[in-house]
């Protein structure tokens, strides 16, 4: 079995509101699956909100 992480990150209000995160989530998900991958609910990583400029982020 193949495990993976993935990585999501909205960096502005809107694309926080128009729920960005869980297609990012459902796509890349998908990707793995497809990749033949397993992702661990705990390899799922979202940091919303938070700008690419700024390298200390939550996630």
């Amino acid at each position: 079995m193949k495990i993976a992480a993935i990585y999501t990150r909205v960096s502005s209000d809107q694309q926080k509101e128009n729920k960005t995160i869980g297609s990012q989530v459902d796509e890349l998900l998908n990707f793995a699956k497809e990749q033949g991958y397993v992702v661990p609910d705990e390899y799922v990583f979202k940091d919303e909100g938070y700008s690419g400029a700024i390298l200390v982020r939550p996630d």
